[in-house]
């Protein structure tokens, strides 16, 4: 399969070009950017040199389309809400790593993006890609949206309890921290060393844009779901997302063995889920570079709160890694293919 990557310059899609350089059924085809057309892209990416020789094309979807099998959108968002559907209508597949798609009301994209939606048809026509979840639909899709890094690692960890509405669903609140690779490449003043080394800082309270894409997936999977409380905080690391989940027990029958026994049956077949063992917590650095996603759960009878931890590497599982995994599954294949590595550790 031959595949094209639009938005390559900005981190999701390096990583897209890392890991499918190692794929056995995919060729990187194209690459391509909007403002630095006709460069090399190791003069962008140095640690390429010798490696990958791709130079930046243009974005001429009638060309692309005319050449490659896939396109993933690796792009701000507000740019794949138009690229997408030029595609789609020349048949050729999309997996879109932005947010465009994801929400499927036009009008609360636009309250929480500021931006202009898709069209209600074309935003009903994308799959989300929550590859654990949605595997049937995934497999006969064309299209998927991508879902964001911090929606997976939440929606990961809090599925089996929503799932079997075995927590009260108002009393929802998650703790998440990432890395700064997730703020994207370009200079900022949140990103700047100066400012966030040495720092930790709560960003967007009460406004991020993935705050309804999480509630919308709780939602479709148990209706009594309504609002959440969610905050994000940058910490001075690079790479990974912890998303730590507090959620009180519908009743008093709860035992930590009991939910790991639940956790450890969902996932028993979902090979980029791993479920620690009673009394041990996952860090960021143990999914470094891979596309796992490491879970803890606990229950505090003192509180009778559950207690989940959830991390991921931002940029694989929570992107170009999950993207990948989301080909496979639409390709019929081992959904481990050309993912199925250690993590980098330390």
């Amino acid at each position: 399969m031959k595949a094209a990557i639009i938005g390559v310059t900005g981190y999701s899609g390096i990583e897209l070009v890392r890991l499918l350089e190692n794929h056995p059924y995919v060729t990187i085809h194209s690459v391509h950017s909007s403002s630095q057309v006709g460069a090399l892209l190791k003069e962008s990416y140095p640690h390429l040199v010798n490696l990958i020789n791709h130079q930046l094309e243009e974005i001429n979807t009638e060309k692309i389309a005319q050449e490659v099998d896939v396109v993933f959108l690796a792009t701000p968002a507000g740019i794949a809400s138009k690229l997408a559907i030029e595609f789609l209508n020349q048949n050729v597949k999309v997996i879109d790593l932005s947010g465009d798609f994801r929400l499927k009301d036009p009008q609360v994209y636009e309250a929480w993006y500021k931006k202009s939606a898709a069209s209600t048809d074309h935003l009903q026509k994308a799959v989300y890609g929550l590859s654990e979840w949605n595997r049937e639909k995934i497999t006969s899709a064309s299209f998927i949206s991508n879902p964001g890094c911090y929606p997976t690692a939440t929606l990961l960890g809090l599925a089996p309890l929503v799932k079997n509405k075995m927590i009260d669903e108002k009393s929802i609140i998650i703790d998440a921290k990432s890395g700064v690779s997730g703020a994207g490449r370009n200079a900022s003043l949140a990103t700047h060393y100066a400012e966030i080394n040495d720092n930790l800082k709560i960003y967007k309270v009460n406004q991020h844009q993935h705050i309804p894409e999480i509630e919308q997936i709780l939602k479709s999977w148990n209706e009594e779901v309504n609002t959440i409380t969610f905050s994000t905080h940058l910490v001075p690391m690079t790479r990974g997302i912890m998303a730590t989940i507090y959620a009180n027990a519908n009743n008093d029958s709860f035992t930590t063995d009991s939910l790991l026994d639940l956790y450890k049956t969902s996932y028993e077949n979902k090979p980029f889920v791993r479920i620690r063992e009673k009394g041990v917590y996952p860090s960021t650095k143990e999914v470094h570079g891979s596309n796992f996603c490491d879970i803890s759960v606990t229950y505090d009878e003192r509180t009778g709160r559950v207690t989940i931890v959830s991390v991921i590497d931002n940029l694989v599982k929570g992107a170009a890694g999950q993207a990948i995994q989301n080909l496979n599954i639409m390709m019929n294949i081992d959904e481990k293919t050309g993912l199925h590595r250690i993590p980098m550790f330390p």
